[in-house]
């Protein structure tokens, strides 16, 4: 409720008025200080009064390499002085556009693969009144292998398990296929959905987290686009499991048009009764709403976003207890990943010996990726688990342009840092194999960098996008990633020393020893994977003063 208050406050005028803040207090009998600290939290909410025109450009990993640090600051130059009344330029986190890079949003309204002239020209209209359509994105329907009801009715596995409410199988069944958290910490759903059915109490709760913010990270984005009836079969089979009666699909606000297609999914179940009191006309009950999200990167992190469903700043909670036991309003809780939701009913309908065939060199099940950077062709793949890194960058994404070749790639967005391509190009993309080579495979996000690149410049972007997106909650988080920013700049700018490097690595391993919750904890892997792997090229800008990519300023 107070979320959708201050939405309605703030579309009526634009920001958030203080004296329209303090009736809002009254109403909703909240202490003011408590509405201003989650005004003031969340980039969604405004507390001055907007330009006409307030343009946001995402400059991180593959909207940095494809130009957007230059659109920005051409941006921001031709458009200084009118003033910040007409218009306002700001650098902004991903947008979860990584295959259309650079994207900006123009007063909320995201725009992919811009150009200066287009950026320009909407700008424009915008100040004169003028009002443009709304760029449309196409997304074609794809036939998908991991659609167990092509051709056949939908839901088929939601209806069996109606009919035999054999809930303790679903369970049984989730831990012979090996289902893992598909977020990226891979845990077993099976063992996960277990603990929440056992815990005490009949009031309990089911989360689907598709608040993907990490530079990279558009899999989630194309499932819910493509296979939506997938993702909410998946949450209302998890709910009878567990015995939830309360569901919600918590999305990160950019992505309107994936809300408005699960909104669509959601209101056809209800209709034909899968959703509501009596389900199929059983004694089973389950009310599902999607929660749009009001920003920012920490809301991925499983207690910060339950804490932002309570209405409340999502700082992340001290752990023990587990969200399983203690989650939301304090009741047991299952938390998941969209496509961990999606891979349920494909088990169900297909069989565990179905989902084991669909993986290569021993893995099971089908995997989504997203491959972006210095491709050809960024996008969203379905492919088996266990592909070899090759065949996705050089395959499936054709590779960098101009016959360049593949200096390092992300497996998995900012978190994961980069790794040679040549050392790991036959590693497999499942989650052993990516550990097994001293990184993880967690959402899928492979970010390719070509040969012209400098690493210290990609991950300096990368530990920006963590500095800017800390909740601020614990010191080695909110200090660490700042000096590390602070350090890492100067090393682009020739200035540095070799007692730097052995600082850098005792603030990482303090900020993984010590933070509260997984991003201060991978804050500085970006800088120890290039400390790891590429050392010769860090040790040049900081002992010789030297970019050998002739990319980095040094001498500003």
């Amino acid at each position: 409720m107070l979320f959708d208050d201050m939405r309605e406050i703030q579309h009526r005028y634009g920001y958030l008025p203080a004296d329209q803040v303090q009736e809002l207090a009254k109403t909703l009998d909240i202490p003011l200080y408590k509405i201003n600290g989650v005004a003031e939290f969340y980039p969604e909410f405004r507390v001055t009064p907007p330009a006409q025109a307030v343009v946001e450009v995402c400059t991180d990993m593959a909207c940095h390499l494809h130009g957007a640090d230059t659109l920005f600051a051409d941006l921001e130059q031709r458009f200084a002085k009118l003033g910040k009344k007409a218009v306002e330029v700001h650098r902004r986190s991903c947008l979860g556009q990584c295959d259309s890079a650079p994207a900006l949003t123009l007063n909320e309204v995201v725009f992919r693969n811009v150009s200066l002239e287009l950026a320009e020209n909407h700008i424009q209209a915008k100040l004169a009144g003028i009002e443009l359509p709304a760029p449309v994105f196409e997304n074609q329907p794809r036939e998908l292998t991991a659609d167990p009801y092509k051709g056949k009715e939908k839901y088929g596995a939601l209806r069996a398990l109606v009919e035999s409410q054999n809930f303790d199988g679903v369970i049984a069944t989730l831990k012979e296929a090996g289902l893992g958290g598909m977020g990226g910490a891979g845990f077993p759903t099976s063992i996960k959905w277990d603990v929440v059915k056992k815990a005490r109490g009949d009031e309990k709760y089911i989360v689907c987290n598709a608040d993907e913010s990490e530079p990279g990270t558009i899999k989630d984005r194309f499932i819910m686009t493509h296979l939506p009836h997938l993702v909410i079969e998946g949450i209302i089979v998890g709910a009878l499991v567990v015995g939830a009666k309360k569901g919600f699909l918590y999305i990160r606000h950019e992505y309107k048009e994936q809300e408005h297609i699960l909104q669509a999914e959601i209101d056809e179940c209800r209709r034909i009764g899968l959703l509501g009191e009596g389900i199929l006309g059983s004694d089973l009950n389950f009310h599902l709403e999607i929660f749009v999200s009001p920003g920012g990167y920490i809301c991925g992190e499983g207690s910060a976003q339950l804490e932002a469903i309570e209405g409340k700043r999502a700082e992340p909670r001290n752990k023990p207890p587990n969200s399983a036991t203690v989650g939301l309003w304090g009741k047991p809780t299952a938390l998941n990943n969209v496509e961990t939701f999606a891979n349920v009913p494909q088990i169900l309908a297909n069989g565990v010996e179905w989902f084991k065939s669909q993986g290569r060199d021993g893995t099971a099940g089908l995997k989504f990726i997203g491959v972006s950077g210095d491709v050809i062709r960024p996008g969203a793949f379905e492919v088996p688990m266990g592909i070899p890194v090759h065949e996705a960058i050089l395959g499936l994404a054709g590779g960098p342009v101009n016959g360049r070749k593949v200096k390092a790639f992300s497996p998995s967005g900012a978190a994961s840092g980069f790794i040679p391509f040549e050392k790991y190009k036959d590693t497999h993309l499942d989650f052993k194999s990516m550990r097994a080579a001293g990184t993880m495979l967690g959402s899928g996000a492979i970010v390719v960098v070509d040969e012209t690149r400098c690493i210290l410049d990609m991950t300096l972007n990368a530990i920006i996008f963590f500095r800017n997106e800390s909740c601020g909650k614990c010191v080695p988080c909110r200090v660490g990633s700042q000096k590390l920013v602070d350090l890492l700049v100067g090393w682009t700018r020739g200035k540095g020393s070799q007692a730097d490097m052995q600082l850098v690595a005792d603030l990482a391993e303090t900020m993984e020893q010590t933070s509260i919750c997984g991003l201060g904890q991978f804050v500085p892997y970006p800088i120890t994977t290039a400390f790891k792997h590429f050392r010769e090229e860090i040790e040049a800008h900081v002992l010789h003063k030297n970019c050998p990519a002739g990319v980095c300023p040094m001498k500003a």
